[in-house]
């Protein structure tokens, strides 16, 4: 038969982990195969028949859901998934797996719809990225997602999270406390988000550490950022002058998402959004990708949709003068 050869990139897995201490994982392949594999940075080389070989990279994608979720992996589980796997049994999908964000404590972060999965691919291939359409399509929750899986792989050094303190209907100035109080309840969501996928103590350690910054987007000024992963959410409350400010924070190494619903603005009258004029300015440039999401992606409540549409109908009926 045919022999072919195969190689496979397994990110967000800690290697030493999943080959077992002296390569024994990786052996037990070995025993119950006749294919070839090697190892070469985090590339795994397989060569063999065509049938065996396509099964050895389903049991290694096994390898690293089990290790991910559990946090360990013993010879036993290596050869329950081998034995499994070649029965034809799986934990998860091709599709899933190429899906698959981020692995936290409790969970498999991943990307669910069509517009998901369009973000995640957009948000790989290019160092910025924007993400535009109505609440609930998972926007912010997959952008803090990424970052972190990227920052876990080693990718980037730290992870800058960002929004615009606009005071949407109440001052700063009446809210009780110093201004760290004041301005807390405009970034927790994304505290929310990142408490979600790292644990406690972690997350502490990386805010003390500066590793994790989480600010008012009027903190970015003056800043040259490297090797960082940075997130502008609710863009649509940033001014033109401050969407051009944060984009041109980016250093060496660092990759930007920047999400925004268009239909929430919140800024003072006859002020542009950022999010409109970067929409309309910078499409077409290499580099910069947009992708826009509709209700069809919401991954909220089932009446969220029923919601948004909705308020859909009753803007256009307004349009048209009904």
């Amino acid at each position: 038969m045919t022999s072919i050869e195969k190689k496979i990139t397994l990110n967000g897995v800690n290697l030493n982990e999943l080959l077992g201490p002296n390569d024994a994982n990786l052996k037990l392949i070995e025993n119950r195969f006749s294919s070839i594999v090697t190892v070469r940075g985090d590339i795994f080389h397989i060569k063999g028949v065509q049938q065996e070989v396509d099964l050895i990279e389903k049991i290694l994608k096994e390898m690293v859901y089990v290790l991910n979720m559990s946090n360990r992996l013993t010879s036993n589980d290596v050869e329950t998934i081998i034995s499994l796997t070649s029965d034809g049994s799986e934990v998860i999908a091709d599709d899933d797996y190429e899906n698959i964000v981020l692995y936290t404590k409790n969970d498999v972060i991943k990307a669910k719809t069509p517009g998901q999965k369009l973000y995640l691919k957009v948000a790989t291939q290019n160092d910025i990225c924007f993400a535009i359409g109505p609440a609930g399509t998972g926007k912010t929750y997959l952008a803090v997602a990424i970052a972190v899986a990227a920052l876990k792989k080693g990718l980037v050094k730290k992870i800058i999270l960002a929004r615009p303190a606009v005071e949407a209907g109440e001052s700063l100035g009446f809210l009780p406390g110093d201004f760290q109080e004041k301005i807390d309840p405009y970034l927790r969501p994304l505290y929310d988000s990142l408490d979600e996928m790292l644990p406690t103590e972690k997350l502490r350690g990386y805010i003390e550490k500066g590793i994790v910054e989480i600010v008012p987007l009027a903190y970015m000024r003056g800043r040259t950022l490297n090797n960082a992963y940075v997130i502008l959410d609710e863009a649509q409350n940033a001014t033109d002058l401050q969407m051009k400010m944060f984009l041109t924070r980016l250093g060496a190494n660092s990759k930007a998402i920047i999400t925004g619903d268009i239909t929430q603005i919140d800024l003072p009258y006859k002020t542009k959004s950022g999010l409109i004029q970067a929409k309309e300015i910078l499409q077409g440039i290499s580099g910069v990708g947009f992708v826009y999401f509709d209700k069809e992606d919401v991954v909220r409540h089932k009446l969220v949709k029923d919601i948004i549409d909705a308020y859909e109908k009753n803007n256009l009926s307004k349009m048209n003068g009904d």
